[in-house]
């Protein structure tokens, strides 16, 4: 992994964090939320932050600082397919 890499990663992570943090406690947000707030153009570039920004999710939630759902439901983000939300563990 590049160092350039890394930092988007890291960034990510804390978009996530701080986009939770901005919302209710029961708020969810997708990881497009996300890849938009770290991405830094006007086109459809923050795309190509979506699996970087699912990753980053699941990097939270196996530290134990969220919890990923899809129908409403925690999710394990292995076996996640398809869309998914982003919310504070309960």
């Amino acid at each position: 992994m590049t160092g350039g890499e890394q930092r988007t990663d890291r960034r990510l992570e804390q978009a996530i964090r701080d986009l939770l943090e901005r919302r209710s406690p029961t708020a969810t947000i997708c990881p497009s939320e996300a890849a938009r707030e770290v991405y830094q153009g006007d086109d459809d570039g923050w795309r190509s932050l979506m699996e970087p920004a699912r990753r980053a999710a699941q990097r939270l939630a196996e530290a134990g600082e969220v919890e990923i759902t899809q129908g409403g439901r925690p999710v394990r983000s292995a076996e996640a397919r398809g869309p998914i939300r982003i919310r504070r563990l309960r």
